[in-house]
């Protein structure tokens, strides 16, 4: 009677052992499936977040876009012959391993041509060079006014001539994301010194 009493504690032991092991199996694995469900959810939550931020670039480019479609395109036989940074005459980009320097020649406010050029109304006194950070270039072209843009919609670039030889790799890199970023605007950019 004893062994068979021991026989029944063993197998009721035996499938209560079964049976918690079973349990733990179905919450291990329902708990793994939640850890799954988790993850694909952060997923999706993420690729929502990075097409609103795309959807919203591009929405900001086209606006900027309808804003410089106002300057008229450029006309290459006005700058064809311009070979001095000094003599240019439409926005000027210099950059640097930090910033993006803005030369701008603002158009004479007097419409008559006496004096023009001379010491009464010198060309340097409607110069004005602005540092921008490469992140607000295009805010800053839309910005400026349409007599700054005398050739057309198209910009100088060039390598700024003060950066050091060390950071030489950082302002190209700097020069070719102006570039693109200025193409995608539908501004003509016209690399300096390669002419």
């Amino acid at each position: 009677m004893v062994s068979h009493s021991i026989q029944l504690n063993l197998s009721a032991t035996a499938s209560a052992t079964l049976a918690l092991l079973i349990g733990m199996g179905l919450v291990a694995c329902h708990k793994e499936e939640q850890a799954v469900v988790g993850v694909a959810q952060n997923a999706v939550n993420a690729e929502h977040k990075a097409q609103s931020a795309a959807q919203a670039a591009a929405q900001k480019r086209d606006s900027q876009r309808a804003q410089l479609a106002n300057i008229p395109l450029p006309t290459k036989s006005l700058y064809v012959d311009v070979h001095e940074p000094g003599s240019w005459a439409n926005p000027f980009l210099s950059v640097d391993s930090d910033w993006i320097n803005l030369r701008i020649t603002m158009v004479d406010a007097n419409p008559s041509p006496v004096g023009q050029g001379t010491m009464l109304r010198p060309e340097a006194a409607r110069r004005q060079e602005v540092q921008v950070r490469p992140a607000n270039l295009a805010d800053a072209l839309i910005a400026l006014p349409p007599g700054a843009w005398r050739y057309g919609r198209v910009v100088a670039v060039a390598e700024s001539p003060l950066a050091i030889k060390k950071d030489q790799p950082k302002v190209r890199r700097n020069v070719e994301a102006a570039i693109q970023q200025l193409n995608d605007l539908g501004i003509v950019v016209e690399e300096w010194p390669t002419r």
